[in-house]
C-alpha cells in the first residue's frame, strides 16, 4: 500500500505523529489498522526491523499518545513508560566502540525507536518541534529553516490556503 499522508520524511518521532492527519474537514489516521502499521513500518524504514500485527501496532499507538503528550503539554510519563522498555547498550566491538539498542521485546522495537528519537530532537533543538499553524491542520514537522520562523507543514498546501484566506478576508 503506498503511504497516503500529505507529509512524509520528518524524523521518526514526528512522523509518527503525522500518522494522523485531516484530509478534506475529515480526521484520518494511518495506524487504524495493521496493514497502516505496515504501510508505516516500510515509511520509516523500519519494515526490516519489525512485524505489523496487533501487539507492535498497540505498541506504536501507546509511543504516539506518549509522543503527543510531551510536545502537547510536556507530560513525559508516558514517554518514560515507552522508554523503559529498551535501552542502549554500550559495548566495545572489533570496530571500537558502539551504541546497541536493545529493546527485548521485538513489538515494542518501533516504539521505542520513535521514543528515543523525540529526545534527541528534544536535547538538539526542542523550540524546532512544531505543529502546523493551519487552524485545520494537525500535522507537525521539525523546522529546519535557517532562521527558524517555518509555520506550516508545507507551504504549498497549509500556507497557501492560509494566505489566500487571509487575501480573501481583507477583500471582503
Amino acid at each position: 500500500m503506498r503511504d497516503p499522508r500529505p507529509h512524509l520524511g520528518e524524523p521518526l518521532a514526528l512522523d509518527l505523529l503525522d500518522t494522523r492527519w485531516n484530509e478534506n474537514g475529515h480526521p484520518q489516521d494511518l495506524l487504524a489498522d495493521v496493514a497502516g502499521l505496515g504501510t508505516w513500518l516500510a515509511s520509516a524504514g523500519l519494515a526490516d526491523r519489525a512485524t505489523a500485527d496487533q501487539s507492535t501496532l498497540d505498541a506504536v499507538l501507546t509511543a504516539r499518545t506518549a509522543i503527543y503528550d510531551v510536545v502537547q503539554s510536556a507530560a513525559y510519563t508516558a514517554l518514560n513508560e515507552v522508554l523503559d522498555r529498551g535501552r542502549i547498550r554500550r559495548t566495545l566491538t572489533d570496530t571500537g566502540p558502539a551504541n546497541v539498542i536493545d529493546v527485548p521485546d521485538p513489538a515494542w522495537l518501533p516504539a521505542w525507536l520513535a521514543a528515543d528519537n523525540l529526545l534527541h530532537l528534544l536535547a538538539d533543538a526542542p523550540d524546532r518541534i512544531r505543529q502546523c499553524a493551519h487552524p485545520d491542520c494537525v500535522l507537525f514537522f521539525y523546522d529546519t529553516s535557517k532562521n527558524g520562523t517555518r509555520r506550516w507543514h508545507s507551504m504549498a498546501t497549509c500556507g497557501n490556503r492560509t494566505k489566500a484566506a487571509r487575501h480573501y478576508a481583507k477583500k471582503a
